[in-house]
């Protein structure tokens, strides 16, 4: 009666046409990523797109090719795009604290840097040297000569009156002094004491008008030892100008159309003359410093420090992924050195960051990373806003204040490609204002991909393209095949593959190491099934658990024989990367009274929201099916037994029906039979998921206690395109030793279950006798009726 709603076993499992499927995989035509037409074309466009703004969320699950996707895209994208600018930082001589940003055109920032290099061994080549000369030393000389003709005057001056007063004028280096004569001879300290003391006196007079004399003469003394020292600071000045001309000539030319090299020019000859006339000069510095030591002095003052150079990125604009995108990272930083104790730094110790490398073309980031980093979401809004990058210590809104550099801030123009899950695109959108202004452009990965001619021929040209990329043994037909059934097994569903190509690749890397250790020389559907099976046995410890505390007794589940107010439901667990099945035992009792139906999980809060629905819809379908005639008065209470822990979803409910059904009547339910399935209000049988799941965790119950032909498992009529079961579960029902019901509505199921009619309305609105649903009518009578008794001698008391 029942039987057009067991599945054959070519219903189980996805069938291919293996000739169609090996014409198909000898294709020539080269593929990308696996389908995805909606998440390519958006990105197109958002890649094309130069409007500010239109940065790019790439939304899905990982392990579906997003990333893959993304740098593929741009790579092809960049390549006939403009390579960017380059940009240095160099020394600001008037703050040091704040080193200038210089723009310099695309590909030329280390050949500047090579040529500032050239200008310092030019300089180090010519200085000491150009002071050296013979016209240099013959100028200064000439100064020299003429402030010692001037100050030789005046003391010519002074010894010509000394002469008359029979004095004479010692010159001892700068020291002067005066000596008494006597007979054209200088007399010594011994002789002055021997001459009359008259003589003395008048000696000393003499000196004393001689000392103011001299005095007088030397006034002009600090002006001309200024004039002397100026004159050869401006001959300094005019050498080191005249030398330097020449260096800076060829760069200037060079660089002619570039306006901030030849700003920064003139500030570096104007300031090299301070440097030279501090640190190159001859007999100038007191301390020794060889060639090697002057060098870093001028390089640490002078050479420009190459932020980005686009030459070192390849042609076109550089496409850069940031895998830790922390502020530093990011956003760049001054680094920092020991002196004697002390942090120092200065314009060489910047370092950029991914926003600098990828500045002119395109930044791909990890949404739940910039979440996580601190500082990191705010200041990368902050940067796109303002169109420019600031490297600051993000410290310094805490009110944490460190003394450090304040770098010129440089041009933003980046496309920021930010790749994420479906949670974290939604909660930006709710709590972030400024997402939507940022980020207009959704790149929607799909879960699943449609198993169409085109797609398998692609999948097959990835799985191959990838084994081989990766120096794998070759993939034959069949086990492409296989892949193809997994993959479609990971998406539950016949018409679908699973976008998550990841796992594919897993498989096949583990294939061929098992593959290694047999020998095998390609990797067939053989060495595909251990992979399957090898990952399934490291993962399934609690599923083997499970199984075996429902053989030994510990959990209730029977598979045989009949029982009233009790089903096998089934349930999926996910635990870790591990997803399985298993029954579970349903009960229900029912007795008089209005308390209506408890759902004993709801009461203790172990059931969740959705699992709490599912059992409020059977009170809409008992009062809808069997109380039109009579008030609905019923007290039952439904338990999903030995569960310990929360409990979510209305698969269960197509169970928990059938049971307090089974209850309320008093028909036994065959235990050989499990069910999974959701209901509404008027008997329609709803989809499920993890369906295969819930099949396979019966199944190996009833295999390891053994089959008998009775025992099958009831599935809804709308999860048929969704079963992909293993290979064991197809042969047992092909046997004829289990089987699978697909189910629309409740009648169906009940009459399954009991082995009789469920019943069906007639003309006069009645079920047939000794029917299910008849059966149901009477007692829920029979309950309204004694609660309306009850109601009676309450009132008559």
């Amino acid at each position: 009666m029942l039987d057009h709603l067991k599945l054959p076993a070519s219903a189980l499992k996805l069938a291919i046409d293996l000739p169609a499927f090996n014409s198909a995989s000898q294709s020539g035509q080269q593929y990308g990523i696996l389908g995805q037409d909606r998440a390519k074309s958006a990105l197109a466009f958002g890649i094309a797109m130069k409007a500010p703004g239109y940065n790019i969320f790439v939304m899905g699950d990982s392990g579906t090719g997003r990333l893959s996707m993304v740098s593929h895209s741009l790579s092809e994208y960049a390549e006939q795009q403009e390579s960017p600018l380059s940009y240095a930082y160099v020394d600001n001589f008037e703050n040091p604290r704040e080193p200038i940003a210089l723009e310099l055109p695309s590909g030329e920032g280390h050949a500047f840097s090579k040529d500032i290099e050239k200008l310092i061994d030019n300089v180090l080549a010519t200085f000491p040297a150009a002071f050296e000369s013979p016209s240099y030393q013959q100028k200064k000389s000439a100064i020299e000569r003429r402030f010692s003709q001037r100050y030789n005057s005046a003391i010519d001056l002074v010894d010509t009156k000394a002469r008359d007063m029979s004095v004479a004028l010692y010159r001892d280096s700068d020291a002067i002094s005066f000596l008494p004569i006597r007979e054209d001879k200088t007399l010594d300290e011994e002789q002055f004491t021997l001459l009359p003391q008259a003589e003395r006196d008048a000696f000393h007079q003499h000196t004393e008008k001689l000392e103011e004399y001299l005095g007088d003469a030397l006034l002009g003394l600090p002006e001309w030892r200024r004039t002397m020292v100026d004159e050869i600071r401006q001959l300094d000045n005019d050498t080191i100008r005249q030398t330097l001309e020449p260096l800076f000539a060829e760069l200037n030319g060079k660089y002619q159309n570039v306006d901030d090299v030849i700003t920064y020019l003139a500030e570096v000859e104007k300031n090299l003359g301070n440097t030279i006339g501090d640190f190159l000069m001859p007999n100038r510095n007191p301390e020794s410093r060889d060639t090697l030591v002057k060098r870093q002095l001028l390089s640490e003052q002078y050479l420009p420090n190459i932020l980005v150079d686009s030459r070192h990125d390849g042609s076109g604009a550089p496409v850069i992924y940031e895998p830790h995108p922390i502020y530093q990272n990011l956003f760049g930083r001054i680094e920092y050195i020991s002196d004697q104790g002390m942090l120092i730094t200065n314009y060489r110790r910047i370092c950029p960051g991914s926003l600098h490398r990828a500045n002119g073309g395109y930044l791909i980031l990890d949404a739940e990373k910039i979440l996580t980093y601190p500082f990191v979401w705010e200041g990368l809004k902050r940067a796109l806003k303002a169109g420019r990058i600031e490297i600051e210590s993000p410290y310094s809104e805490l009110g944490i204040n460190t003394i450090t550099l304040k770098p010129g801030v440089i041009p933003l123009n980046v496309k920021v490609i930010l790749v994420g899950s479906r949670d974290i695109y939604y909660l930006l959108e709710e709590l972030d204002g400024e997402f939507n202004e940022m980020f207009r452009v959704l790149a929607d990965f799909d879960d699943y991909i449609k198993r169409t001619p085109d797609n398998i021929a692609q999948f097959m040209q990835l799985m191959t393209r990838q084994a081989q990329d990766a120096g794998l043994k070759p993939l034959t037909a069949t086990a492409l095949l296989r892949l193809i059934e997994h993959s479609c097994r990971l998406a539950e569903n016949q018409s679908h593959l699973s976008a998550h190509v990841n796992n594919c690749l897993e498989i096949i890397a583990e294939a061929n190491l098992l593959g290694s250790q047999t020998g095998a020389i390609r990797i067939d559907k053989t060495e595909i099934e251990l992979a399957l099976a090898a990952r399934e046995q490291r993962n399934g410890r609690i599923a083997e658990a499970i199984l075996e505390e429902m053989l030994e007794g510990t959990i209730l589940i029977d598979t045989e024989g009949e029982a009233i107010g009790k089903v096998n439901g089934l349930t999926v667990m996910d635990i870790g990367g591990s997803s399985f099945g298993a029954p579970a035992r349903i009960t229900a009792t029912v007795h008089p009274g209005s308390r209506g139906i408890v759902d004993i999980e709801r009461e203790v809060e172990l059931g969740q929201p959705i699992h709490s629905k599912g059992v409020m819809i059977l009170t809409g379908y008992l009062g809808h099916c069997y109380a039109q005639q009579f008030p609905l008065a019923i007290s039952a209470s439904i338990a999903m037994e030995q569960s310990y822990g929360h409990i979510d979803g209305d698969s269960a409910s197509l169970a928990e029906l059938c049971c307090l059904i089974s209850a309320l009547t008093r028909i036994p339910i065959r235990q050989g039979y499990a069910l999974t399935g959701s209901i509404n209000q008027y008997g329609e049988v709803q989809a499920i998921g993890g369906v295969n799941e819930k099949i396979e965790g019966f199944f190996e119950l009833c295999a390891a206690r053994g089959l008998s032909g009775q025992q099958a498992v009831i599935i809804p009529a709308a999860n048929k395109r969704n079963l992909m079961l293993n290979q064991q579960v197809i042969d047992a029902v092909a046997q004829g030793l289990f089987s699978i019901y697909a189910v629309s509505n409740v009648n169906e199921t009940l009459s399954l279950l009991m082995n009789r009619d469920a019943g069906s309305l007639n003309a006069e609105g009645q079920y047939s006798e000794d029917t299910i649903n008849f059966k149901a009518v009477a007692r829920l009578k029979e309950i309204s009726d004694m609660s309306a008794d009850d109601d009676k001698d309450i009132e008559g008391s």
